[in-house]
């Protein structure tokens, strides 16, 4: 697969960060070699986060991310350094951009405190030292360099490299609980709200871990699947299926075939999956009118149908047996405030990345709002996610302690 296709979720995050005019722009486009963000002398050209999705070696796939200055003033300019701020949610990898001449300025020091806060890799580049006469010895996580000349470019580059490796996850999706040569049958519906010629990113990915993990992967409509059960010599090592047909599928796969959703496998690579499945059987007590947040990580053309904001709303309403007050988001913003909601139903964030996915958890946790996500809950009330756990005893133990 060509780099320029790689999942933006699967890109390492690379925010620039610093006061209007420390060269954020100028050093962005000196380290990709290329004119991506706006240059000029006016404070506050940057007025909004540019992302750009491309390769850097030698990190590979990255988005990188110009923001506004930090120092922006007026009821713009805080908007502006709100939204700047909000980009710490979803980086891997921090640079904080600092002026050589005049060192950390408060304002720098406000967020280096949130950058070691939130525990994100980082760089503190002291740019224009082609400025000084002679520049200090850098220290931990400090560089100089300048974007005019070029000085320190190839360094910042290896720095970003070696913090890169640290600030992304190495989990797997599938391919740690099934061994080499194993098959795994994958139930993937083709319906109105499948998506023309291709799969959706979740199923490509499991795919592909599977194949990672030298073992083979058959996919397969659920209509199909009991007759592809009769001609497979040994049973497989595994189903994964998508929610929507979980029941279905569920009884036609035998008690002694683990099975399990794609929902549910995501949950666990985004790094929350106990959550999500202690959030789902909250539902089970929320009282009538209660608020629930449907949110989505991306935005796409909804079916008359679609799942978050139709049917699991609707599927809710009927496993409860009274009403609730749905709100919906989709995208990249997350409201702060969670406190208005009972629960949080999440989808499978496959297009948000870990930080991100993280941060959201994070801001569910400390305001203490249960947070699951689509297929986790449906399993839930069709009373199958125990047996949807059954790859992960230790989740279940949890579960069954708290009930």
């Amino acid at each position: 697969m060509s780099l320029n296709l790689t999942p933006t979720a699967n890109r390492v995050h690379i925010g620039f960060f610093g006061r209007r005019n420390v060269g954020k722009s100028s050093l962005l486009n000196a380290v990709t070699g290329q004119d991506l963000a706006v240059v000029s002398e006016v404070l506050g050209t940057t007025t909004d986060p540019v992302r750009k999705a491309m390769e850097l070696l030698p990190i590979g796939p990255v988005v990188l991310i110009d923001t506004p200055g930090l120092d922006d003033e007026g009821y713009l300019g805080e908007k502006r350094v709100r939204k700047a701020r909000q980009v710490l949610n979803l980086v891997d990898v921090a640079i904080l951009v600092v002026e050589a001449g005049l060192g950390l300025t408060p304002v720098d020091r406000v967020l280096l405190d949130l950058i070691l806060a939130k525990e994100i890799p980082y760089a503190l580049v002291y740019n224009k030292v082609d400025l000084l006469a002679s520049p200090p010895a850098a220290l931990s996580h400090e560089i100089y360099v300048s974007a005019e000349t070029g000085s320190g470019l190839k360094e910042l580059k290896e720095l970003i490299g070696s913090l890169a490796e640290t600030g992304v996850s190495q989990l797997r999706i599938v391919g740690d609980v099934i061994r080499p040569a194993e098959i795994a049958v994958l139930v993937v519906p083709i319906d109105k709200a499948a998506p023309k010629g291709r799969l959706i990113l979740p199923q490509q990915q499991t795919i592909r871990d599977l194949l990672e993990a030298d073992a083979a992967a058959v996919v397969v409509k659920e209509r199909e699947l009991k007759d592809v059960f009769g001609k497979l010599i040994q049973p497989p090592a595994l189903v994964v299926t998508d929610s929507q047909v979980l029941a279905r599928v569920s009884a036609d796969v035998p008690l002694t075939v683990p099975l399990t959703t794609f929902s549910i496998l995501f949950a666990r690579y985004k790094g929350y999956l106990t959550g999500a499945a202690l959030g789902a059987a909250v539902v089970d007590r929320l009282p009538a009118g209660a608020n629930i947040l449907m949110a989505e990580g991306c935005t796409h053309h909804r079916q008359c149908d679609d799942i978050g904001t139709v049917k699991l709303p609707r599927w809710i309403r009927e496993y409860a047996g009274r009403d609730f007050n749905f709100s919906f988001l989709a995208g990249g913003d997350f409201p702060e405030d969670l406190a208005p909601y009972g629960l949080i139903v999440h989808c499978g964030a496959c297009m948000l990345n870990d930080r991100e996915v993280h941060y959201r958890r994070r801001c569910a946790e400390d305001q203490n709002v249960p947070l699951t996500n689509y297929g986790t809950i449906i399993a839930h009330m069709q009373g199958l996610l125990k047996r949807c756990l059954g790859l992960f005893p230790h989740i279940l133990a949890l579960m069954e302690a708290e009930a």
